[in-house]
């Protein structure tokens, strides 16, 4: 999270036992706080599908999740070791 909130423009704000993470007014992260996601240890991020080639390669990384949320856009990354921060950062940057 603290890496997240030192981007520019992007403010966390609590949700629902999560952070929302804004940039401006727009959100395009939820990170945990007191609750855990489907899968558990995951972020949620929000991405454009109508990128057709970004959506392919989220489609393509066996860590990330389409959930029921998919339609808005919202994807899930499961982490399971220290190797996935950095991936985990890419896919929020891209998401940010």
């Amino acid at each position: 999270a603290e890496e997240v909130a030192s981007w520019p423009q992007v403010k966390l704000r609590p949700m629902f036992g999560f952070l929302g993470a804004y940039r401006g007014s727009m959100i395009f992260a939820a990170l945990p706080r007191t609750r855990t996601m489907d899968p558990p240890n995951s972020v949620a991020f929000k991405l454009p599908m109508a990128n057709k080639r970004l959506r392919a390669k989220a489609q393509s990384d066996n860590r990330i999740h389409f959930a029921d949320m998919a339609r808005a856009s919202w994807l899930t990354f499961a982490m399971s070791s220290d190797a996935d921060v950095n991936p985990v950062l890419e896919w929020l940057g891209r998401a940010y």
